[in-house]
């Protein structure tokens, strides 16, 4: 089986059970930066370091809604909008397939903090991001936030993982791919 027909199987499946879960259709650009702005107060909220992290990046990628589904195959799709402060530079989908032992449906949201200019540019740069290559990437937990502050931030982009609701083993960002979109 190609590559392709597995990612479009996988998607395929994820869009079946995600069925009452959310929505599965292309958002509109105002929808995107509503649920963006939403979901960055709740992650600030229960992370005061994502949030002074934010403060002193160069850019913030916001996914509010990933959906995530399988069953042996499984995959997951999300709108986000990169935001510099409160102005939007774009819109951007994350798409990631898998294969292995996983049944169920998920959703969560996540936050790319781009620390400095060059992770930006390769997000402008890349023609699909693949997350694990390109710039250093740290995925932030509970325990590494609480110690955590913009002066001892050493890597281009920290990922914050939040607001899971469904079942479904496991949420991680690798082999997830970030492309940008027109809205």
């Amino acid at each position: 089986m190609t590559l392709t027909k597995i990612v479009g199987f996988a998607l395929a499946t994820a869009l079946t059970f995600s069925h009452g879960i959310g929505e599965a259709r292309a958002a509109t650009a105002a929808e995107i930066d509503k649920s963006a702005t939403a979901a960055l107060n709740t992650l600030y909220k229960r992370s005061p370091a994502a949030k002074a992290l934010a403060g002193s990046a160069e850019a913030v990628l916001v996914f509010p809604t990933i959906t995530k589904a399988g069953l042996m195959v499984g995959g997951q799709y999300g709108e986000g909008a990169l935001r510099k402060g409160d102005k939007t530079l774009g819109y951007y989908n994350s798409t990631a397939a898998s294969y292995g032992m996983q049944a169920g449906v998920q959703t969560f949201s996540y936050v790319l903090i781009l620390m400095n200019k060059s992770a930006l540019d390769y997000l402008d740069k890349s023609q699909g991001w693949e997350v694990g290559v390109g710039p250093s990437l740290v995925v932030v937990d509970e325990g590494m936030a609480k110690t955590m502050t913009s002066t001892t931030a050493t890597h281009d982009v920290y990922a914050f993982i939040f607001g899971q609701k469904g079942l479904m083993g496991g949420v991680g960002l690798q082999g997830t791919k970030i492309t940008r979109i027109k809205k």
